[in-house]
């Protein structure tokens, strides 16, 4: 098991050099000037001396082998620059927005898994019955359903039904819990029922295949409990999958809330990455796509961690 955690760790160094390389030269053909934003997008006309002067100042006048290494040494050193737009940190500018997203993103997580696991399991086990079919209706509904939409009707709901909406100052949950909650509780529902639909068809789907195994026969045959063969037997194996799921979807709401975050009023990571694209901030970006990149790899090594937990095949190997 150690030397399989070990070999995992060792295949994110080159994914995450590799994540970095691609995004500095990326950028760097990508167009767009942040230099003529900054100084001409509020109308102002600024002369060529004033702009190369920038320019200069920022950094952008050097070699690009020479910006490379800078990048590159930054990051062995966890240092990711300064914005070029605030030229405040990197570090300082995500870390303000980070725990927001997380906190929206694990309660989504912790929302889908509460609904989509006992549904997506009882779907499968009353296959075909009533039960199953309004079970996938609901699925399908938060399929269809952009969490955006959602949301904003979750807002207009509690503005006409019970006259009240959710603060529209981040409150930390350790500084005051009811008022983080209050703000929200109500972005990770409208995220998490989507997110929940996902997954409990995903469960029903992987719980189906594993019922009809020649395992699943003949642990029946033997004269065992169904509870025990759902729960001992099918359950392992089907988790599998949607632990894929589950982890993948994790991943993506870190920084893939932009809408939601709109709507919601949060000032999240998905909110920092529009504004850093529209004002073309290239170490912002850079430090934001590396940060996308590492809770990919990290959630994909804890997904791989879970695999080992529930198939003893791979803890063995």
């Amino acid at each position: 098991m150690f030397v399989y955690l070990v070999n995992r760790v060792l295949l994110m160094v080159p994914t995450l050099l590799g994540v970095a390389v691609l995004i500095f030269f990326m950028l760097r053909v990508v167009p767009g000037d942040i230099v003529e934003v900054k100084l001409r997008g509020d109308g102002g006309n600024p002369t060529q001396e004033t702009l190369d002067a920038e320019r200069k100042r920022l950094g952008l006048d050097r070699p690009l082998v020479e910006q490379f290494g800078e990048w590159m040494t930054g990051l062995f050193t966890l240092d990711l620059g300064k914005s070029m737009w605030t030229e405040q940190p990197v570090t300082d500018e995500i870390a303000l927005r980070l725990e927001l997203s997380f906190e929206v993103a694990l309660m989504a997580t912790l929302i889908a898994i509460l609904i989509a696991i006992p549904m997506g399991t009882l779907s499968a086990l009353l296959k075909d019955t009533w039960i199953d079919y309004a079970i996938r209706i609901f699925t399908i509904a938060g399929l269809a359903m952009p969490s955006f939409w959602l949301g904003m009707l979750t807002i207009v709901s509690l503005l006409f039904f019970f006259n009240w909406l959710p603060p529209l100052t981040y409150t930390p949950i350790y500084e005051d819990p009811w008022n983080n909650m209050a703000q929200l509780f109500w972005p990770a529902l409208s995220v998490g029922y989507r997110y929940s639909a996902v997954v409990a068809r995903m469960m029903r789907s992987s719980i189906i295949e594993v019922l009809n195994e020649d395992y699943i026969r003949t642990a029946r045959a033997k004269g065992v409990f169904e509870r025990l063969v759902v729960m001992r037997h099918a359950m392992r194996n089907a988790l599998l999958p949607v632990i894929t799921v589950i982890g993948l979807e994790f991943a993506f709401l870190i920084g893939g809330l932009v809408v939601t975050e709109q709507v919601f009023n949060l000032n999240g990571i998905g909110r920092l990455f529009v504004q850093a694209v529209g004002r073309n901030d290239f170490t912002l970006i850079q430090g934001m796509v590396m940060l996308t990149a590492v809770v990919f790899v990290v959630t994909n090594l804890a997904v791989d961690m879970l695999y080992a937990v529930f198939d003893p095949r791979i803890r063995y190997r």
